[in-house]
């Protein structure tokens, strides 16, 4: 089904979300919080203008993109200062899920076919102007560009009558009324600009309009009734409920009917609190947050797991997961492969903040980058030999010590498993 989207947007200059492509009145010194404050409420996606005046500021502007991406957990589109692929690759290698072309450049027309062929026609959007140059490169657009970004509010209806592409449209501001009436129209995809960014907080009202008026916009649709549930004896739901990101169980609390439609309302987690006997909005005092990646029923429909993004600790103690007291334990090696990594990483990251005497580890970091990079090459080409034996655990054994090599190399260029995991899951 095809949805209707509401995209705020940031003006990215020189570190600063500012109000406009012509006024550089800043309006937020943190852009990526302000991306996250967006992806909260509610917006379907995020397009980042990058207004950078010179090279080094672009470069910059990358790495915030970059922090923008990690913090929105919304679909982010890159745009601004292309002038080449490699800016396309820059922007989808950080982060962004789509890359803008301008089409008022000329060099931006011309490697179209290119970036769309090289990365994907689904990653490949067009910011346009005025209505004539999407008849001038219909072909083009139709071929190799996913979605149009009409950026000049006064074209809108000349673009509407030429255009059979999907179209966002950016407005500095709306009434209710245009809003519904631009949604209505079969090409436009979705509402950017100002409009959205200053009613950003009112997203959720604006969806429950829309969808008042037979418009298709994106919400939690629960594929469970609540009377599908079986309750327990006070007519709840026990909710688990787990980090999205690392699997780890953060909390166990309980719902009735009116907090589990809240929480399908507003993409916040909402409980039922016995001791108080009132609806209970994770976060609503503390700021922590709790809001819904998804939400699945267990094989006897009588217990809910929540995966959730977590804003600060999941405790009142100021426990990022409540579940701390261990009762008993038996040793055992660790089997989950990311955990294995975070727990030899946090050893080489502790030999660098506290050298121990005779350490390996802390010898290469006295001996410096020049020595962990000898060692990490010297790793690499023993994995190649071992690659040409018969025998398969030569080259677990070299994988292993070059993982452990390149760990190091993390640790001294400061580099997380997050970030290596977020980069993978982005290629």
């Amino acid at each position: 089904m095809s949805y209707k989207k509401f995209i705020p947007c940031i003006y990215l200059y020189k570190g600063n979300a500012v109000k406009g492509f012509r006024d550089s009145t800043i309006i937020d010194t943190n852009p990526a919080a302000l991306a996250r404050f967006y992806g909260d409420n509610n917006a379907d996606e995020l397009i980042v203008y990058d207004m950078s005046d010179s090279d080094a500021e672009h470069e910059e502007a990358l790495d915030m993109i970059k922090a923008i991406c990690n913090e929105a957990e919304i679909p982010v589109t890159g745009a601004g200062n292309v002038k080449r692929m490699e800016d396309i690759k820059k922007l989808l290698y950080a982060g962004c899920k789509k890359a803008a072309l301008n089409y008022s450049r000329q060099d931006n027309v011309d490697i179209t076919e290119e970036v769309s062929l090289k990365f994907g026609r689904d990653k490949i959007v067009a910011c346009v102007t005025e209505a004539d140059t999407i008849t001038d490169n219909e072909a083009l657009l139709e071929a190799y560009v996913s979605e149009l970004i009409l950026v000049r509010e006064k074209e809108i209806k000349d673009v509407l009558a030429v255009s059979r592409f999907p179209v966002i449209v950016s407005i500095p501001e709306v009434s209710l009324d245009k809003l519904l009436e631009l949604l209505e129209k079969d090409n436009i995809c979705g509402i950017s600009g100002h409009a959205i960014n200053e009613n950003a907080r009112e997203l959720l009202a604006i969806k429950a309009l829309c969808q008042s008026n037979g418009i298709a916009v994106s919400t939690f649709d629960a594929a469970v009734r609540w009377d599908e549930f079986k309750l327990n004896s006070d007519g709840h739901v026990p909710v688990i409920v787990q980090d999205y990101k690392t699997d780890e169980v953060l909390m166990m609390a309980y719902m009735n009917e009116e907090a589990y439609r809240m929480t399908l309302k507003t993409g916040r987690m909402t409980y039922y609190s016995r001791s108080r006997q009132e609806l209970w909005i994770k976060g609503e005092t503390s700021g922590h947050y709790q809001y819904v990646k998804s939400l699945t029923a267990d094989c006897d429909m009588d217990t809910i797991l929540a995966r959730v993004s977590q804003i600060g600790a999941a405790c009142h103690t100021g426990s990022h997961s409540c579940f701390f007291h261990e009762i008993i334990g038996r040793e055992y090696e660790e089997a989950n492969p990311l955990r294995v990594f975070e727990q030899v990483f946090d050893v080489i990251k502790d030999r660098k903040e506290h050298p121990k005497e005779g350490s390996y580890t802390n010898y290469l970091f006295e001996k410096g980058l020049d020595k962990i990079l000898k060692k990490l090459g010297e790793e690499a080409t023993e994995i190649v030999i071992a690659a040409k034996n018969p025998n398969a655990n030569e080259v677990k054994y070299e994988i292993s010590d070059f993982l452990y090599h390149m760990m190091v190399l993390m640790a001294e260029k400061n580099i997380t498993w997050e970030e290596i995991t977020t980069e993978l899951a982005q290629r």
